[in-house]
């Protein structure tokens, strides 16, 4: 229960892991580093992830409500974009939200959303809450809403779409069309980044999971009226990175036994986040390939699916060795000393942090390349939907710690060559080698941004202030 003289914050986590992970662990910091009391409210999910998520050990004043599940099916086509199906998600909660609020003894001094509940804003406004914006992304992604937002959508279609130029982005790196936004094909989706913008700019300020020295020109960009700082209006503040930490869970033992008895840095993780998955041909490619490397692995498998956001459906029959018909035939049998496969589901956090791993195939979500960044670890830049494309040329372009197919992931099949090739390069050749020396410079640049006194720290401690001066006003 927060007390007068505390600040009490509320957190707002739209559906999904991108965006509640990132929301508990700037909750768990709020509280630790900056002796605030917070509720961090969600959109209820049956989601086995999730459970697992929030089921891990929390601090004392840090509360966690789950929103009552919201069904619209009703408002929305089968067919409507993920955006607008997240967008009314969060309107319809709305009610909920406010009765909860409502019925505090001690309201919240501010409300921090994600980027896709700032009609919220509506109830901070009626309580005198402070307003926040958390992008659980990167600073680039950022410019890249504010500046589509504000050009002409025939410009955007005709030029960048059709045309397939670069869309320029005053004071920041280019966004070339091989990486854009599927929200940037799309006139309705083209709107709802106007509108979510929109509201960015009526907060007292936007969060970034990012921090300075990562994104420096980009974030200097956003702030510069020159370029970008004339559209947001609001100060903005890089807080990154927040991952999830190791915690008290522990690997599965068989995990952990296998991983204990490889060398260091031996060990490749292939995984493509909580929702991501393949179609059958390229989970055949990606098989082959991590078998034919002959280099150690740890594969998070579920079935196929021919759309990148599919998942969850029945596996189909083994053989006899147990491996799934989906894989190669007799794959476990075949690779039974090189690899391990985990069904569905792994503590991601734990296994990049284990000694062993030297090595990430991912679907490049910003949580998944914070992760990987903060323990030092390589990446395979694998992207399949939302922003991850744009993260894939960040990681291999600007940062060089990744490296990435030749053919587009989201459009083509990835050949078992390439993907061995890859592999063998990031686990054992000169090129993979520094690209770990990179990344463990960026690790330690992490750290030191979060810790006291760091850019990070400073810039979560202004947003504090600001609330702890709300509340004595």
């Amino acid at each position: 229960m927060p007390n007068n003289a505390q600040p009490h914050v509320a957190l707002l986590a739209s559906p999904g892991m991108g965006h509640l992970i990132p929301i508990i662990e700037l909750g768990k910091r709020m509280v630790s580093h900056h002796e605030f009391h917070v509720t961090i409210f969600f959109v209820a999910s049956d989601h086995a992830s999730i459970t697992s998520l929030l089921k891990s050990p929390t601090p004392h004043n840090l509360d966690i409500v789950a929103l009552p599940f919201v069904d619209i099916s009703g408002l929305i086509e089968p067919n409507t974009h993920l955006v607008t199906k997240l967008l009314v998600i969060m309107r319809e909660s709305l009610p909920s939200l406010r009765s909860l609020i409502a019925a505090m003894k001690i309201r919240p001094t501010a409300l921090i959303v994600d980027l896709f509940g700032a009609d919220a804003f509506e109830i901070a406004q009626e309580f005198g809450m402070l307003k926040y914006v958390f992008v659980t992304t990167n600073a680039w992604f950022l410019a890249v809403i504010f500046h589509s937002s504000s050009l002409d959508k025939q410009v955007i279609l005709e030029g960048h779409v059709k045309g397939q130029k670069p869309l320029k982005i005053p004071g920041c790196k280019s966004l070339f069309f091989k990486d854009t936004l599927e929200s940037l094909h799309d006139i309705d989706s083209a709107d709802e980044s106007e509108f979510i913008g929109t509201k960015m700019t009526k907060s007292n300020g936007i969060l970034i999971n990012t921090w300075q020295d990562l994104e420096s020109s980009t974030i200097e960009a956003l702030r510069d009226n020159n370029y970008l700082g004339g559209l947001i209006k609001v100060p903005i503040y890089p807080i990154g990175p927040l991952v999830r930490q190791e915690g008290k869970q522990v690997l599965d033992k068989q995990v952990k036994q296998w991983l204990d008895k490889q060398p260091i840095e031996s060990v490749i993780y292939v995984s493509f986040g909580s929702g991501g998955t393949l179609s059958a041909k390229q989970m055949t490619e990606l098989a082959w390939g991590l078998e034919q490397s002959q280099r150690k692995f740890i594969w998070v498998v579920r079935p196929p699916s021919n759309n990148a956001l599919g998942s969850y459906f029945t596996i189909g029959k083994t053989d006899g060795d147990g491996t799934p018909d989906y894989l190669p035939q007799e794959f476990f049998t075949r690779t039974k000393d090189i690899g391990l496969v985990i069904p569905m589901w792994a503590p991601q956090a734990q296994i990049l942090s284990h000694p062993s791993v030297g090595g990430f195939l991912s679907h490049c979500g910003w949580n998944s390349t914070l992760e990987s960044i903060t323990n030092g670890v390589p990446m395979i830049a694998w992207p399949l939907y939302a922003e991850q494309k744009m993260n894939a040329a960040m990681l291999t372009e600007d940062f060089e710690i990744a490296v990435r197919p030749k053919v587009s992931t989201t459009e083509e099949i990835v050949g078992r060559g390439e993907i061995e090739g890859m592999v063998r390069m990031m686990m054992a050749d000169k090129e993979g080698h520094a690209m770990k020396n990179i990344v463990k410079e960026l690790k330690q640049n992490a750290e030191k941004a979060l810790d006291k006194g760091g850019s990070s720290y400073n810039s979560l401690s202004q947003v504090a202030q600001d609330c702890l001066h709300h509340l004595q006003v």
